[in-house]
């Protein structure tokens, strides 16, 4: 299986220290050794990094542990193949646009008789289950919304229905992000926390590194962090069951299988101005 991090940001914020963590499990404490991914929105656009390479002793990831690249939305993967060769094109996180916008996935999970998926428009560049599960994930988005509709709640619904529909081929984790919002939805492995004042210090599980965020933060920022499994030991994870899901803007939860969407427009994100440092 594959491991997931994501994060979603009321501010643009750098996720060096959440990266350093998931980095080592790319083939020092973890066996994920067949690549890794990580994309960082900024306005429209969105910067990717990639290297099929383990990502513990990768130069590319080096230097995005040592970039503070900061961002309100991130999506970042580390692979254990199963379906595909170890090369680029199969390498998590995969991008798309739809609507006028980027669109970000990343899968945990290994999928049976996804071969007969309908794509549409959206053709798979490489030969993973992942892919072809983004692809057609976007087709029945586009099929059901021609063009961007106006409500949230309506998009929300469609999504959790196709990964529910997906979750029968086998196991399906997901990140997905517009670059607004981040959309998470769990199989079996998926854990989030809200970070927001009053700080405190945080340690990592696969890394001796510890950060004060007190020292790194504002009384304002709110940055949430979704991972396959908890990043560090001494601070509340809050995991998600099977078939759940959770969608977070601006740091915030917004919606879940329990509870109903917050009164936010669909619209571009206005992200503050100022820049929390390491998450």
């Amino acid at each position: 299986m594959c491991e997931l991090l994501g994060m979603s940001a009321n501010v643009p914020t750098d996720i060096c220290f959440s990266f350093t963590g998931l980095m080592q499990r790319g083939g020092r404490t973890g066996p994920h050794r067949d690549g890794w991914g990580i994309t960082f929105y900024e306005g429209k656009g969105f910067r990717t990094f990639k290297d099929p390479n383990p990502s513990c002793d990768s130069k590319i990831a080096e230097l995005v542990q040592n970039y503070p690249i900061k961002s309100c939305s991130v999506v970042s993967h580390i692979r254990q193949a199963n379906r595909g060769e170890v090369n680029l094109e199969n390498t998590h996180p995969f991008n798309r646009e739809l609507w006028g916008r980027y669109w970000t996935y990343a899968h945990n999970g290994q999928l049976t008789g996804y071969e007969d998926l309908d794509t549409g428009r959206h053709m798979p560049v490489g030969q993973t289950d992942s892919e072809k599960a983004f692809c057609w994930l976007l087709n029945q988005l586009e099929q059901r919304f021609p063009s961007k509709p106006d409500s949230l709640d309506d998009v929300v619904e469609v999504l959790t229905q196709c990964c529910d529909e997906l979750r029968k081929l086998g196991v399906f984790n997901l990140l997905l992000s517009d670059g607004d919002y981040v959309f998470s939805y769990c199989t079996n492995h998926l854990y989030w926390i809200t970070r927001r004042a009053p700080f405190g210090k945080a340690s990592l599980i696969d890394e001796d590194v510890t950060i004060n965020f007190q020292e790194e933060t504002t009384p304002h920022d709110v940055v949430t962090v979704v991972a396959t499994q908890p990043l560090t030991l001494n601070e509340q994870w809050t995991r998600l069951k099977p078939g759940e899901y959770a969608l977070f803007y601006h740091g915030e939860k917004i919606s879940g299988n329990s509870e109903q969407l917050l009164d936010v427009d669909f619209a571009e994100a206005k992200p503050g101005n100022q820049a929390p440092s390491a998450m």
